[in-house]
């Protein structure tokens, strides 16, 4: 057994019911989450905390959509360290937007031209990808250790802004290129009135200050007013917020936006989108077992902005958001595609992208709001690999020991990646909307086999 697996083998989470939906991601840690909304669907860009890590040892980002906020496909690893020649460690908070039919991803890691860390961009003509560096340098990098976490806004007249920084904030505008700088870089003027404490080497170290920015910018627009939320307060951190009528200041303090709380990590960082009529607050935890604060995996909340436009206070769940949508069974539903899960991985290879994998006896993975329609489906069809005894997949409605719509038995197919489609009678009567659990059986201690892809037919 890997130390994935060991990472992600008890049954219930500790304190997170079969029903929860944060984290969003349980296949892996997830950190950092960037959300960014494109033709009708959310994706969500996030780092990667390796596990058992006793520091932010990172090396690639990886990439997760939905289009109902609740069966999150997982996109696998669209950049890593090895896109840019530059960076050697270090893949820190990032953000993707979208210009003109391109999709640019900024980014921070350690360069190996100035020893310090970097912001860089990356482009790609899909949000999915293929990524690749933009400039083939770092779009920033003057040594300092402060270039970390760069967030970017297209302003309303089309100006593009990107911030970032710690303990310091610095910004700049954006060529319409997107991928180099129009003008100086600049440091923000950090007060008590506009961040709850001023520039880090002005503070007074015997003053207690009602807040400090410390890292995790997210700059976004609203009313007319700039909004910047970040991490604050040291460590541990919380999220707080400022306003603004025009980026370089003056910023006012507006307060918490999420408090320290129980996320069992010591960082946050967070990202907001609008979505359907809906409104989503993205954070990350430490709740997955065996994580903390250098195990992190993102998490959302559904709010509503306050009447002046002003954000609520937040706080963080394990129920997570309700669907805002339904999830079609009579198309082709990639494996990795899954509301909750429990033991199970994911992996990538060039022929079928990403799928299932280290599948165990008792694992399970769920699909919420599944739109069975006005009759019954009557067969099922799945895409897997075994290459050695395989197993069999129990679907059951509503919950893991709910009414059993179909056994789905996996042959050996003599090889791991060596697929084949295997179909079954669905032999329950299941209509209209329901959640939908695939529960993993055979021998015990064996991995079973791998899943690309499924489908039920009427």
């Amino acid at each position: 057994m890997n130390s994935k697996k060991l990472l992600l083998s008890s049954l219930l989470f500790t304190g997170i019911s079969a029903w929860a939906q944060n984290p969003i991601v349980q296949t892996c840690y997830s950190s950092d989450p960037a959300p960014m909304v494109y033709n009708d669907r959310m994706y969500v860009y996030t780092g990667h905390d390796e596990a058992g890590a006793d520091f932010f040892w990172m090396y690639e980002w990886r990439l997760y959509s939905s289009s109902d906020m609740v069966n999150w496909t997982d996109h696998g690893v669209p950049l890593s360290l090895g896109t840019f020649e530059w960076a050697d460690d270090r893949a820190w908070a990032a953000q993707c937007v979208e210009r003109g039919g391109k999709f640019y991803w900024y980014i921070c890691a350690h360069s190996k031209l100035s020893g310090g860390m970097a912001i860089g961009v990356a482009v790609a003509d899909s949000p999915t990808g293929p990524f690749k560096d933009a400039i083939g340098k770092p779009l920033y990098d003057n040594g300092k250790w402060d270039n970390i976490d760069p967030t970017v806004l297209i302003d309303d007249d089309g100006q593009a802004y990107l911030l970032w920084g710690n303990p310091n904030i610095y910004w700049v505008k954006l060529n319409t290129d997107m991928v180099s700088l129009a003008g100086e870089v600049t440091r923000l003027d950090q007060t008590v009135e506009g961040f709850g404490a001023p520039q880090i080497e002005l503070r007074d170290k015997e003053k207690k200050y009602k807040d400090c920015y410390t890292e995790g910018p997210w700059l976004s627009k609203r009313g007319g007013k700039y909004q910047l939320l970040y991490a604050a307060g040291g460590i541990p951190e919380h999220i707080a917020w400022s306003e603004a009528d025009n980026i370089a200041g003056p910023w006012r303090y507006k307060g918490i936006l999420m408090p320290e709380g129980n996320t069992k990590s010591f960082t946050n960082h967070c990202g907001v989108a609008d979505f359907k009529g809906h409104s989503y607050f993205f954070y990350h935890t430490g709740k997955l077992p065996g994580g903390g604060g250098f195990g992190r995996s993102a998490a959302v909340e559904e709010f509503k902005y306050n009447a002046d436009g002003s954000f609520p206070t937040i706080y963080p769940t394990d129920e997570g958001v309700k669907p805002v949508g339904t999830l079609n069974p009579y198309r082709r539903v990639e494996g990795e595609t899954m509301a909750f899960s429990k033991g199970i991985s994911t992996e990538v290879n060039d022929k079928v992208g990403v799928y299932v994998s280290d599948v165990h006896n008792g694992d399970w993975l769920k699909l919420q709001a599944v739109n069975f329609g006005p009759s019954s489906p009557k067969t099922i069809e799945i895409s897997a690999a075994s290459a050695l005894l395989g197993g069999s997949i129990e679907l059951h409605a509503d919950s893991i020991g709910g009414p059993l719509l179909a056994t789905v038995v996996i042959p050996r197919t003599g090889g791991w990646e060596r697929w084949q489609t295997v179909k079954a009678t669905v032999s329950g009567n299941v209509t209209g909307v329901h959640d939908l659990y695939f529960v993993f059986k055979g021998y015990k201690g064996r991995k079973l086999f791998n899943i690309d892809w499924w489908r039920m037919k009427q």
